[in-house]
């Protein structure tokens, strides 16, 4: 078994005459947190992308917990145990809590034409993917729109969680959060990383990077330029490698 729940040979992404990823190798240590950093246009949230299974490579090859594999669809990256919680949350405000969780995933019961949302299970189900991430204190029934910001990331946590995901990726998780929520947010990540779940960041938050992350890489211009241990490097270093004074 890998040492790795991502292994990155190569990789290659080009949007016409555009190249958006050129070559990038990338190892990324089972039930640690990897955090990605880089100015924009680097290359970051094209390569979550295609881990995410939205775009597909160019070139190159991916390895999952040890197995190469071909990710082509969103469907594809969760069958393997990946999940994406993005910056602009999919989440449907008007619907619940436990609606959320379920959202195309629903659980119905009777024969065909005849079958009707479980809501009682979807409930207990719900309860249950909760539980998996402490105490959060959300309300089932509650509508999202009645929530603050961090309670809508913890509820796209949840179910991230819930549908038993080796790999959380996160972009960019706090940065429409305020102090309080921020940390809240950061607990529940590092209570996934207790329960030995994978985690990739995408931040250009620093402070958040240094707080999180067990290992940093460091992309420019589409290349992985380097990678840093969070306790041997420094947020001064991080940005003379963004920036090309160091490398």
């Amino acid at each position: 078994m890998s040492e790795n729940i991502i292994e990155i040979r190569e990789l290659e992404k080009h949007f016409g005459g555009v190249q958006a990823l050129r070559g990038v190798d990338m190892n990324m240590p089972k039930g640690q947190v990897t955090a990605i950093v880089g100015d924009n246009g680097a290359g970051k949230s094209t390569l979550i992308k295609i881990i995410s299974g939205i775009y597909e490579p160019t070139s190159g090859s991916i390895f999952f917990d040890g197995l190469e594999v071909n990710v082509t669809s969103p469907l594809d990256a969760r069958n393997l145990g990946i999940e994406t919680v993005y910056q602009d949350l999919a989440v449907v405000d008007t619907l619940s809590v436990t609606q959320n969780l379920y959202l195309s995933r629903e659980i119905r019961t009777g024969i065909w034409p005849f079958r009707f949302l479980d809501a009682k299970k979807m409930a207990v189900g719900a309860g249950e993917m909760l539980s998996k991430v402490g105490n959060t204190g959300l309300m089932l029934e509650r509508e999202l729109g009645f929530m603050s910001g961090g309670q809508r990331q913890a509820v796209a946590i949840c179910r991230a969680v819930g549908w038993g995901a080796k790999l959380i990726i996160f972009d960019e998780p706090t940065a429409a959060l305020g102090v309080k929520e921020s940390a809240e947010v950061h607990s529940l990540i590092k209570r996934l990383k207790d329960q030995g779940i994978s985690i990739i960041i995408i931040s250009h938050n620093f402070e958040e990077v240094m707080d999180l992350a067990d290992l940093i890489w460091v992309m420019r211009q589409g290349r992985a330029i380097a990678s840093r241990k969070v306790g041997e490097t420094s947020g001064r270093e991080l940005v003379a490698l963004l920036t090309g004074a160091e490398s």
